[in-house]
């Protein structure tokens, strides 16, 4: 049990606790050597009996290690307290996209502040995928929202070397974000996150994931078969130029996606250039009766 004061190491104090998450515990400490607050993410005591926890624990670390990038969370260092293993991260003042969805009206973003939210995600995500890494499991939930509007990326536990051979793993990312090829057995790759991102930009413009069911079969079958459906269908103020890339991004075939994360970057910047396409349009019976 970790106690508030307690010194990990002889260098992180601890100042209390942040979150009890599935994995982990996430603790606000002090580290007196670099004189900055910073996140340390302990494993739980009870997900030490199983030897993936612990692979998948590891792996994060070294993956987020080796990233430099302002919309990625950067780790510091890592070691073991009481035999978990830990990390300090990047102290992040804010809440995650998931969270500041839940607390908005229709759980969506006005379409101009979810392509600024994309344009920082697709940049992260490109300088992962130049540092040959695929994150796997990109979602609200693993993105910090913070109070000035920048992202970052977070959560690199079931991340992969790019064209490395992928061992059988439990955890594949979240069925509702995870690609076609993925969910029938193919090898997660640079097209797969595109089609994770497409799937997040589709949520925050329209305030819910395209497919849903109750069972995660019925996810599976309407990622792997199903037409996908256009934002603007569902949020008017969403310019065509959005709903192209957002349908792009998320085909059946990976071949006919965006090839990289800077051309999405790229086409979502130049659909922003017409501000005058993501003005509200309105229906036939208000250009006719002047209805607001």
């Amino acid at each position: 049990m970790i106690e508030i004061g307690e010194k990990i190491d002889e260098r992180y104090r601890v100042t209390s606790r942040i979150a009890h998450g599935g994995m982990a515990d996430v603790y606000e400490a002090y580290d007196i050597v670099n004189r900055r607050i910073v996140a340390l993410k302990i494993m739980r005591v009870d997900m030490m009996d199983n030897p993936k926890n612990i692979e998948r624990f590891n792996r994060e670390c070294i993956a987020a290690a080796s990233l430099n990038n302002p919309n990625i969370v950067k780790v510091y260092g890592q070691g073991t307290v009481d035999g978990r293993p830990y990390m300090a991260n990047e102290y992040v003042d804010g809440r995650t996209l998931r969270d500041k969805l839940n607390v908005v009206s229709g759980h969506n973003l006005p379409p101009l502040e979810a392509c600024e939210v994309m344009l920082q995600l697709t940049s992260g995500v490109q300088y992962i995928h130049e540092h040959g890494l695929i994150h796997r499991d990109i979602k609200p939930d693993n993105l910090f929202y913070l109070p000035d509007g920048s992202v970052k990326i977070a959560d690199f536990g079931i991340s992969t070397q790019l064209n490395e051979p992928q061992l059988g793993d439990a955890v594949t990312g979240t069925i509702y974000y995870t690609a076609p090829e993925i969910l029938m057995g193919q090898p997660a790759g640079i097209p797969s996150d595109i089609y994770s991102m497409g799937i997040l930009f589709f949520e925050i413009l329209v305030g819910n994931v395209p497919f849903d069911g109750n069972m995660p079969e019925e996810v599976a079958i309407a990622q792997i078969k199903k037409h996908f459906p256009e934002p603007s269908r569902f949020v008017t103020s969403v310019p065509r130029s959005i709903d192209r890339i957002v349908v792009k991004a998320c085909r059946k075939s990976p071949d006919e996606r965006f090839f990289t994360s800077l051309e999405m970057h790229d086409a979502i910047e130049e659909a922003m250039k017409d501000q005058d396409s993501f003005k509200e349009r309105k229906g036939f019976f208000s250009r006719l009766f002047g209805f607001k």
